[in-house]
């Protein structure tokens, strides 16, 4: 017997301060001591010594908002969780109590797991497949207690870690770091201002359409594992979404993508009313109001996990979530 559906609940530092970072990591003489960026680690090899330019790396994989998987020149791999900052999950419950001012409501936690979304769509769009530079700080661990790097991100000279605080992306992590004062001054500015995942401190009613970012399309249901053989149950493996925005939502152009690349866009003329779901199903049929076919001869979402990414009619990436 097949498991139940999963139903979902509902400024920048230039080069210049890259270099200030890097005068005090070397300074500390931390940089090349980093576990598995350089050899004071023997029992790993898996990364290149630190330079006064930091570690240069490409970003092979957005986990999430704060977490990276990326490899080093000579191919291998590592995982880097971002200093200094924590986006809301995606892949587990969210405690509101850790976000000043969300309330610990259901409608809190179901606006923090949007959030996440949101995060991750942010972070693919900034970093997915981008050179980036690791900065590490010599008040804090280099690894952190699951063997994974901590460090700065930067891209094209800005701090990412410092970008998702003041897009709203993520809260300041309760630890020791050297830009702790100002990633607080940040992520204060976009409590006030309520952006990203703070608008959720007004999840019980303060927002007329209660949504998070720039879309107020969501995922609420994913059917990912059909009665049976998935490949001969296509129309009961789908994708549910809703509007829960207050005005009509024009979806037309818009494309939904697993984690393999396969993708489906909308037709012309789709508009989802609000309040109003929409389900795609896997297989084929004739398309409704509510109900629409994507046509494909196999399974598409995998059991054991994948990605749902909606992008709009522009590309931009508005929806990012992992199962």
């Amino acid at each position: 017997m097949s498991p139940p559906a999963r139903r979902l609940p509902g400024g920048l530092p230039r080069r210049g301060h890259v270099a200030v970072l890097l005068l005090l990591v070397v300074s500390a003489g931390c940089l090349s001591g980093v576990p598995g960026v350089g050899p004071a680690d023997p029992t790993r090899t898996d990364g290149p010594a630190g330079t006064d330019d930091g570690v240069e790396v490409t970003v092979i994989d957005v986990v999430d908002g704060d977490t990276i998987d990326i490899a080093y020149d000579n191919g291998t791999q590592d995982t880097v969780r971002l200093l200094g900052v924590d986006s809301p999950e995606v892949r587990s419950s969210n405690d509101p109590a850790e976000y000043t001012g969300v309330p610990t409501t259901q409608a809190g936690e179901r606006c923090l797991r949007r959030a996440g979304a949101d995060a991750s769509a942010y972070a693919v769009d900034r970093l997915a497949g981008e050179s980036v530079t690791l900065v590490f700080d010599p008040q804090s661990e280099q690894r952190g207690y699951y063997g994974r790097l901590l460090a700065y991100v930067f891209v094209d000279g800005e701090s990412f870690n410092h970008a998702l605080l003041r897009e709203g992306h993520a809260r300041v992590y309760d630890t020791t770091f050297t830009e702790r004062e100002r990633y607080e001054r940040t992520a204060e500015a976009a409590r006030a201002d309520r952006r990203g995942l703070w608008s959720c401190v007004d999840a019980d009613g303060g927002n007329a359409d209660g949504t998070v970012g720039e879309t107020a399309l969501e995922v609420i249901e994913i059917n990912y594992d059909a009665p049976g053989n998935d490949n001969d149950n296509l129309d009961e493996e789908s994708v549910t979404f809703r509007n829960d925005g207050s005005d009509p939502l024009d979806v037309s152009g818009w494309t939904v993508a697993d984690d393999g690349g396969h993708s489906y866009t909308f037709p012309d003329g789709t508009v989802v009313d609000p309040g109003a779901e929409v389900t795609l199903r896997t297989g084929s049929g004739t398309d409704t109001a509510r109900t629409y076919y994507w046509g494909r001869s196999g399974a598409v979402w995998n059991n054991d996990g994948d990605v749902v990414t909606v992008r709009n009619a522009t590309g931009s990436t508005v929806i990012r979530l992992p199962y």
